[in-house]
């Protein structure tokens, strides 16, 4: 297979099914200016880019899915302080390879702080994938490294950064969560991020639930990929979701204006393993599309018990999912979707007659081919207080990605009240004029409740070349409200 289409694969942009513009976002350990010693005591640059590697003398280069230098998953998305992890890692050729840990915060504007390093580990050729009706699974591989959290570690989003002798390098993502008391409960979507996973981007066997390939390496489309995708297997490409940017932009910024969040993820609300009702708000920083019946009668208790939610992207709740054992019986390791294949009922919430617009008060839309501003509607709102923003002021580049707006003929959520904060036109895929809004509303228990409609929200809060003073006014305005700190 050429390199070309190696490349082609493993920048995973055959496998986004919407249009991210801002996908996985800057990785803040890949800093040129970070340096590293070597077991030899040579100075080694951390680089990220191929190029730049070659031209700086042999710097950590991208693994991909077809020679798999080095990949690997986390036995759990999400583990506490005081319990361990394992990591399930294949090394080809075999060799030795390294596990740096990193936490995703502020930092000092770093974006990240390494936290651990595994001792020198020994790398193996792991068994080829087990494939079955299009699933993908690694449940069967080895166990590579067990990480003992310790007890005083910070909670948050972490990343394993895998990197072998030869200077290849991928990452597993995974989560540090606690049930300590705090304002806010952080979800970050690993449900959402699994149903665009498809690993193996090797033009044979990978799948997601939006692609798949044939015999000829042809890319197919959703009528053919996966009904049930594994968490037993590393993400493709570089090993990091495609849509975790959102997701990290948001913890720098909140991070680094001192909000007290707790860290959890979307198995953990179907699992029952976080209760809700004890934050004040609930916030969901990216793209966040399938939810299973357990998630949403879940989060729906919790706005009943006056717990307030923020959405911070676009397309929340489209599909219904459910989650079931893995092959050894550990619970919520397979993921299934059937969309509108196949015997049953529909797998849209809104097919089945629970639209996604009765808890956020807006609901998807359609993509947004090219980015369009954000119109300012209803300027005197508290949220809009501070920010500059006027009737109609335009924010470049904030309608992006996909989008939500309200629906007239759909039912509302009960509310004390309600208020569109945003009215933007912006030219779909055809050339068509459509429309993006974003809601906030107030249920009965006291709880608000907030949507963005936008893949653009959390970028804009700390995202180079993306940030918006106003949007961060605007965010602070809200989680001040919902944290009663006005």
């Amino acid at each position: 297979m050429g390199a070309d289409q190696i490349r082609r694969w493993e920048s995973g942009a055959l496998a986004h099914a919407v249009s991210d513009p801002f996908g996985q976002g800057p990785l803040p350990w890949l800093r040129g200016s970070e340096n590293y010693f070597d077991d030899t005591g040579q100075l080694v640059p951390w680089y990220a880019d191929e190029t730049l590697a070659r031209g700086g003398g042999g710097g950590p280069r991208t693994a991909d899915d077809v020679r798999r230098q080095i990949k690997g998953f986390a036995s759990d998305g999400a583990v506490a302080p005081g319990e361990s992890i394992d990591f399930h890692i294949t090394v080809d050729p075999p060799q030795q390879f390294s596990v740096d840990i990193y936490r995703i915060g502020h930092y000092g504007g770093h974006g990240a702080a390494k936290i651990t390093t595994s001792p020198r580990l020994a790398g193996i050729v792991q068994p080829a994938p087990l494939t079955a009706d299009r699933t993908v699974s690694c449940h069967h591989w080895w166990q590579s490294w067990r990480l003992q959290v310790p007890s005083y570690w910070s909670i948050g989003a972490h990343v394993a950064v895998l990197t072998t002798a030869d200077g290849y390098r991928s990452h597993i993502p995974f989560t540090v969560r606690d049930s300590h008391p705090a304002d806010l409960l952080l979800v970050l979507p690993d449900v959402t991020w699994q149903a665009y996973n498809l690993y193996p981007e090797d033009g044979r066997t990978g799948a997601s639930l939006y692609h798949a390939w044939d015999e000829e390496g042809r890319l197919l489309g959703e009528e053919d990929a996966a009904v049930t995708v594994s968490f037993d297997r590393p993400y493709a490409g570089a090993g990091l979701p495609l849509h975790v940017g959102h997701a990290y932009d948001f913890i720098r910024w909140a991070e680094r204006y001192g909000y007290d969040l707790a860290y959890a993820e979307t198995r953990d609300l179907h699992a029952g393993r976080v209760d809700p009702t004890k934050y004040r708000g609930l916030v969901f920083p990216g793209h966040d599309e399938y939810w299973s019946v357990p998630m949403r009668r879940t989060v729906e208790h919790a706005r009943e018990q006056g717990t307030s939610l923020v959405f911070l992207s676009a397309n929340t709740m489209y599909w219904q999912v459910e989650l079931g054992p893995s092959p050894s019986g550990v619970p919520d390791r397979l993921l299934t979707c059937r969309k509108r294949r196949g015997p049953g009922r529909p797998a849209l919430w809104r097919e089945v007659d629970r639209p996604e617009q009765q808890l956020l008060g807006i609901q998807y839309a359609g993509r947004v081919p090219e980015p369009h501003p954000l119109v300012v509607r209803n300027a005197g709102h508290w949220l809009w207080e501070a920010t500059g923003a006027g009737e109609g002021d335009e924010l470049p580049g904030l309608v992006a990605g996909e989008a939500d707006r309200y629906f007239p003929r759909t039912p509302l959520p009960e509310h004390e009240g309600r208020m569109l904060l945003a009215h933007s036109p912006y030219r779909d895929g055809e050339g068509a004029l459509r429309h993006q809004e974003t809601s906030l509303y107030r249920a009965p228990s006291g709880a608000w409740v907030f949507a963005s409609g936008t893949f653009a929200w959390s970028p804009a809060l700390d995202r180079p070349g993306h940030v918006d003073a106003r949007v961060q006014r605007a965010t602070a305005n809200l989680l001040d409200r919902i944290c009663k700190r006005d």
